[in-house]
């Protein structure tokens, strides 16, 4: 707005200076906000993510403790005489 009133070079060159500061800010705002959009986009899948893993965590934990408290079998092969002795 300076430019049209002063009507000098310097005036043109600080309209100029202003409304490219505006067109980066601008700029800059439009990033942070696609950046903070893609970054809750982000949290939703990792959320996703650690409901599976949990999942699966406590499945194998459960397969861990079943095969804890059951007596474990005997390697080996058995004729029918160690079958008799035992």
């Amino acid at each position: 707005m300076a430019a049209s009133v002063l009507n000098s070079d310097r005036a043109v060159e600080m309209s100029v200076y202003v409304i490219r500061a505006f067109v980066k800010y601008r700029s800059i705002l439009a990033h942070h906000e696609e950046f903070s959009r893609r970054l809750a986009e982000l949290e939703g899948r990792l959320s996703n993510h650690d409901k599976s893993l949990q999942t699966i965590v406590h499945s194998l934990r459960d397969l861990l403790e079943d095969r804890a408290s059951s007596s474990p079998r005997p390697i080996g092969f058995r004729n029918a005489d160690s079958s008799r002795k035992r």
